[in-house]
Formats: structure tokens, sequence, C-alpha cells
């Protein structure tokens, strides 16, 4: 079972060296351990206050959690981060740099951004403590370029930012940045800190709209935190546990609480700041790949013709067609005349299987009357072949970001038969799709002759379908089979986190291929 990551985040230290590492190392010896320390805002203060930090640098003492800080937010801090090696001002102490994301070894995401916005008068030329648009477009661009897929995007862990986002309160406006309101926009934090305000203020979580990186509304929680040691005793010093957004169960993204208010950066007007075509409400910044396999970028005088792509598919080159040199041999089952039987690359399980067309055929739709009676000979084969272990058959079809037919086959306990349906329909509403329910399938003129479409064909021989496409979510099948109503695995929804080695997926093979040994019909 996956453990939550532990990290600490505090706002303007100015100097307060000693006070920081001692209340730190009290926290981490009660709570933690903490995975990092994050400093928001003023990390450097007056010269007489900063030199506490010598002790360290010394090594007469120590820092307890690896510290890692933002940029100067003021001219006369840049001598600060002068002739930094590699960032490192002491041991456990890290300067992360002007912008970027940061991964932690646990995979939690940490998009910063170090300094305050620069004048519009100074155009793209900036002082080292100010930020200009294109700094901001490339930590968005770092976190989007970073996702999964096109259509999956779940936001970064946290936002580090020293300067206050414009629209969160009215009276901290004038010193607030609509970039950083775009960035967070954009990119979809779950937490977001700041500084430099010398106020503690925590406002209830709201949540970012859908836009063209995803079909879900994310929820942000904005915390600006108060100075160390200040004297109004104002928090000043957060603690974090959380599991990083990538393997975080998607229900916990998605589900609402009570207490939520709007997104206050809806409706808030770039004008002169960001361009209409460079929000996410356009798609003028997504990457696609040249034939070099270089990314670029589409532009407003790029105009790309708008009939549907014809997907060329080279036989040899397909990963699937049987007769490609492309396709891992080792881990085929049984081969028929028109399909066959292949252990799935980054099972689920041992008995997580697919049947696939020998052939480049897309879909199941697109069938003969010959292919769909050897396709029905290979799923009754597998029924049997599980009823004999005390288990049902579960069928799905992605025709969708793919051009090969490939159905997924994969067994459950028979007393989990019930739960299959509603495990669908309950991983549905979370990312709002609407399924239609078929009979038992006889024949390929009853799926979509044309378009893209989802089937899931269940134990009591109905079928669920969906052509509602758009951002369809790529793992969504096995999204539903690693519930927690069915296995209970969610560290296993992206089948790259679950490769085996080559002598694994052999023996597999060999283990399968004995159990199927007294179903096979292609030995006939």
């Amino acid at each position: 079972m996956d453990v939550n990551n532990k990290i600490l985040v505090v706002g303007d230290v100015r100097g307060r060296f000693k006070q920081l590492f001692s209340r730190v190392e009290q926290v981490n010896k009660k709570a933690g351990p903490f995975e990092i320390l994050c400093c928001v805002g003023d990390f450097f203060g007056a010269e007489k206050q900063n030199e506490e930090l010598i002790a360290y640098k010394n090594g007469f003492k120590h820092i307890t959690v690896p510290t890692y800080i933002l940029g100067p937010n003021k001219e006369e801090d840049k001598k600060y981060y002068e002739d930094l090696s590699d960032g490192e001002i002491c041991t456990n102490l890290t300067y992360l740099g002007k912008r970027g994301v940061y991964t932690l070894s646990s995979g939690v995401k940490i998009a910063y951004l170090s300094g305050v916005e620069a004048a519009a008068s100074s155009g793209t030329k900036c002082s080292e403590h100010e930020f200009t648009k294109a700094d901001v477009q490339a930590v968005r661009n770092s976190c989007l370029v970073a996702k999964n897929c096109g259509t999956d995007y779940r936001g970064v862990d946290v936002l580090l930012t020293s300067q206050w986002p414009y629209g969160m309160q009215e009276e901290q406006n004038s010193k607030a940045s609509k970039l950083i309101s775009f960035l967070c926009r954009e990119i979809k934090p779950r937490y977001h800190f700041c500084a430099i305000s010398g106020v503690y203020y925590e406002c209830p979580p709201f949540r970012m709209p859908k836009d063209e990186t995803t079909q879900f509304e994310l929820c942000t929680r904005f915390i600006s935190l108060a100075d160390v040691g200040n004297a109004n005793k104002a928090k000043y010093i957060y603690a974090l546990s959380l599991k990083p957004v990538d393997k975080a169960r998607l229900l916990d993204l998605v589900q609402k609480t009570t207490n939520e208010i709007e997104c206050p950066f809806i409706g808030l007007k770039m004008d002169g700041v960001i361009n209409q075509n460079e929000t996410s409400e356009s798609r003028q910044y997504f990457y696609d790949m040249d034939s070099s396999g270089n990314r670029k970028r589409r532009s407003e005088t790029d105009k790309r013709d708008k009939r549907p792509r014809i997907m060329h598919i080279d036989q040899d080159n397909c990963w699937f067609c049987l007769s490609s040199e492309k396709v891992e041999k080792h881990l085929i089952i049984a081969v028929g005349e028109r399909f066959y039987l292949a252990l799935a690359k980054g099972p689920i399980n041992s008995q997580h299987v697919l049947i696939l067309s020998t052939q480049h055929i897309p879909c199941a739709a697109q069938l003969s009357s010959e292919d769909w009676e050897e396709l029905l000979k290979f799923k009754n084969a597998l029924r049997k072949l599980f009823k004999s272990l005390g288990q049902v058959a579960c069928f799905t079809e992605r025709h969708y970001k793919t051009s090969h037919l490939i159905i997924d086959v994969i067994g459950f306990e028979e007393g989990y038969a019930w739960k299959i349906k509603h495990s669908f329909e309950d991983k549905a509403e979370e990312f709002n799709l609407e399924f239609e329910t078929l009979p038992a399938l006889t024949s390929p003129k009853m799926l979509p002759e044309v378009g893209p479409y989802f089937l899931a064909e269940l134990p009591d021989d109905t079928a669920l379908i969906t052509r509602q496409m758009k951002h369809f979510p790529l793992h969504f099948a096995r999204d539903v089979f690693c519930s927690e109503n069915l296995l209970n695995c969610d560290e296993k929804v992206n089948w790259k986190d679950c490769l085996l080695d080559n002598e694994e997926e052999k023996a597999n093979v060999v283990e399968f291929r004995k159990r199927f040994a007294p179903f096979d019909f292609t030995d006939d």
C-alpha cells in the first residue's frame, strides 16, 4: 500500500535561519520524516541577520531536512545567488532556480517560479529578480509535456511562487501578478503556496474549469504563509501529506467538498498580459511531432487541412500485426488463422491476456463474418478456461487512438461478477461518460460502422458501449479493473508501471498456455 509523502513549506525566512531550522527539526522529529522543505518568499534578510547561515555553511550546525529555496524578489538580494555550483548553498540547502518543475523521488511534482512579475515596459528584458510571460509559459509547457497522454492531465502537486496571483484578495491585487493567475489556471496545482505579503491566508478550495488539457475540474488550495518568527504568531510553516497526483485515485481528485468557492480566475481579464490564443481555451500551444521527431508549435499562420487524416499503416512496422518483426513473439500463447492470443504487456495480473488480429484490422466493427466466427471461438475458449478456475471473463475494446484491433481480457472471481457493471458505471460517472447497454453481441454489425468507440462485454453476456470519445481516458478499462470495488490495485492503472522482465513474461506465458491447453481450438 502506498504511503503518503510528507512535505514542509515555509514563508519568508528573511535571515532567521536559526529559528527556522530549529523549528523544522522539532516538527520533523514529531511528525516526520519529511521528504523536503520548500521556502517561498524572501529567504535572505539584512546583512547582519544573514550571518546566522555561516554556522551551517561551515558544518557546525546541520540542516536536518533537504531544503529548497526560490530566487530573489529584490534587486539587492541577487548577490546571494551568485556563483552557486548546481544551486547548492550548503549541505541540504539548495536554490531551485528561476523556474521549472522539480519531481521528487516519490513522484511528487513541484512547479516553481521565482521572483516578481516584470513591468510591462521592460519587454523581454528583465532583472534576475523578475519573471516574464516567457518564464510562465516555460513552466506551463514543462507541466503539460510531462503528462501521461493528451487527454488525462491531472495537474501538478504543488506550485511555489513568492508573489500572489491576481484575483485572490482585493487588498493584495495591487502587488499581485496576473501572469501567476494564468499559470495557476493552466497547470492546476493541488496546492499553491506564496508569501512576501507578510500575512497567513488560506482560502476554501476552488476548482479550475476543464479545458483543452483535461476534462476534469481539478481542485486547488491556495495558501499564503507569514514571515518566520512574526510578532503576530501567524502561521508560517505548513505540513503536507499527499500521494503524487499521478498515483492518486482519480475519485480523490474530482470528488467535490462542501466548502468550495468559485474559481477566482474565471473571467479574469488578461488584456495586455496573455492573448486569448495562448490560453488553454485554445489549442495553439499544443505540441505535435514533425517528421523528424521534433516538437513544433501550431501558430496562427499554420492553416492546417481540416479534413480527417487517413492513417496509413505499414504492417511491417505495426507492433501487433503477426507478420511484423516488432511483435514480441515470446508473449504469444496461441495462434489461429485470423487471431492470436498473447500475454498483455504490463499485465494487471498473470491471467491478463489480449486477443489480437493477425493482420491489420483497426476494430471489431470492421470484421468479416469469418473473422467474427474465430473471434467468438477465442472468447468462448477463454470463458471456459476462467470458469474452470472459478472465475468470469470481461472483454474490452477501445477503438480510439489505436490502429490495431486489441481486445483486453481479464478474469474475476465469480462472486465479483455483479460488481463489474456497477464499477464501469461508477467510473463512467467520474469521467462524465454515458454508456448504452447492448444485448449479447452476435455480429460486427451491432457495432458502430464509423467513428471511435469503447466496448465492454460483461459476464452476463450484455455489453456496454459509448461513442462519447472526446477526451476519452486511455486507461479507462484498467481504471475500472484496478478500482477498489474489483482488484483494488490503483498502482497498476498504467501498464508502464507493471512491466515484467523477459524471463517473468516467458514464465507467465508457459503457465497460461498449460491452463489454456484443454480449451485451445487452434491445435485442432
